[in-house]
């Protein structure tokens, strides 16, 4: 069975293995009065949903706004890979952090991850979480740099353990033939980020915040309070999260244009059977190489092969997914040429210019904070930020959030009609770079 990619559907979910696999997906009404609170947050992903929780934890009342479904965009459509890491090398925000603040970043990246596990075993968030990750080099050259990554890590007490894959024991953690050695993490991991979204989004509930869903902010009224305006009623409250990501649009035009909207797509095949699982992916690992392009990979709970990537800048996505990303997985892993693919399904995810997520408050409107531009890292970054943001709003200041909002943050250039096509062409310049070396 083949499902059909519902890539942007107007209210529901797309027609993902996820969505397939959902736990308890609520019908929450749409906000049909006009309501006060202490804050009102926009968008629910795990940004928006994890503030209300860091928000409502410390005694503030929540309203939540999501415009489609919990867990509608990249929070519930994304590779499943929990990660350390907040971005890319964090060593060149030196000049605007210092050593204290890059160390800080350092950490942040590291202890993230023990944020989202932590949530997941106190509420007991049923959601496939299983640890271990691989980086997989596709050159020597980036098997060379594992090995300081190695000892970088040993340098900062990571607790851990990670051990170096050389070429020729590839096959410990994967069955194929295309890599250059590989780095294994076993405090990073894989889950169903679908089923994490939406217990959190329950856990949330309980805590006391009201979400509404299929309610679209239409407009911003800024001011001492700040009323957000939707079809069916009003929202005004003394602070607003906007956490929207690559779907903010033009609801805030001076954060709009520091995001990219990129597509990223994923296949998932049919069960495989326990040998075939173990023969493909045999410590049952996360993986993910270093292309520019990048395939990231892992088996689900009931041992299908999620295969994603194929990261697209052009604003055109795909008539058929599969047909589109089958090429990638046979590359890797060609002895699964007859295998069927079940799911086609893909979303958009936030690329900032320097792939550094922006959080902070807008400077025109200091009651107005944000987080988006995960650039790929969301699934532990997101519940970071969430906490700043909660510190934040909560204690009047967040040493963290000022440590973030330190990093500059350029406009991609062309405005809104020709930003898309810009970047596409500097990405390609890089695939071509990379394909000659």
């Amino acid at each position: 069975m083949n499902q059909a990619l519902h890539l942007n559907p107007d209210t529901e979910h797309a027609r993902s293995y996820y969505a397939a696999t959902a736990n308890g997906m609520l019908q929450r009404p749409a906000l049909g009065a006009d309501l006060d609170a202490d804050v009102c947050v926009i968008g629910g992903g795990f940004t928006g949903v994890n503030t209300a929780i860091e928000l409502a934890q410390r005694g503030l009342s929540v309203i939540l706004l999501e415009g489609r479904k919990i867990g509608w965009g990249a929070s519930g459509r994304n590779g499943g890979q929990l990660i350390r890491g907040i971005g890319h090398d964090v060593s060149g925000f030196t000049r605007y952090v210092g050593e204290e603040g890059v160390r800080y970043l350092e950490r942040a990246g590291i202890e993230s991850v023990q944020v989202v596990s932590e949530r997941i075993n106190q509420h007991g968030i049923d959601c496939d979480l299983r640890w271990g990750f691989c980086e997989l080099a596709n050159t020597p050259a980036q098997f060379a740099a594992f090995k300081d990554e190695q000892l970088t890590l040993a340098d900062q007490g990571y607790a851990h353990e990670t051990r170096l894959i050389a070429p020729q024991d590839i096959g410990q953690v994967v069955n194929s033939k295309v890599y250059a050695g590989g780095l294994v993490d076993m405090g990073s991991g894989h889950l169903h980020p679908l089923n994490l979204v939406l217990g959190e989004a329950r856990v949330a509930e309980a805590l006391g915040v009201k979400i509404f869903e299929h309610t679209e902010a239409l407009e911003i009224i800024h001011g001492r309070s700040v009323t957000v305006r939707c079809a069916g009623g009003s929202v005004r409250a003394g602070s607003l999260v906007l956490a929207c990501n690559a779907h903010l649009e033009e609801l805030e035009p001076k954060l709009s244009g520091k995001v990219l909207p990129a597509g990223s797509y994923i296949i998932a095949t049919e069960p495989l059977s326990e040998q075939a699982a173990a023969e493909l992916i045999p410590q049952n690992l996360a993986l993910c190489d270093q292309k520019v392009g990048l395939d990231y990979y892992r088996l689900s709970a009931d041992r299908r092969l999620l295969f994603g990537g194929a990261c697209h800048y052009s604003g055109r996505d795909p008539k058929d997914i599969a047909a589109y990303m089958r090429p990638a997985m046979l590359k890797v892993f060609p002895q699964l040429a007859n295998v069927r693919i079940d799911y086609q399904w893909g979303g958009r995810i936030g690329i900032s210019a320097n792939r550094f997520p922006q959080v902070g408050r807008l400077a025109a409107h200091p009651n107005v904070f944000y987080a988006q531009g995960y650039s790929g890292h969301g699934v532990n970054t997101t519940h970071w930020c969430a906490r700043l943001l909660g510190e934040a709003i909560h204690a009047g200041h967040s040493q963290g959030l000022d440590v973030f909002s330190a990093v500059p943050h350029l406009t991609f250039p062309g405005g809104r009609a020709f930003r898309t096509p810009l970047l596409a062409l500097g990405m390609l310049w890089y695939r071509v770079k990379e394909m000659v070396g």
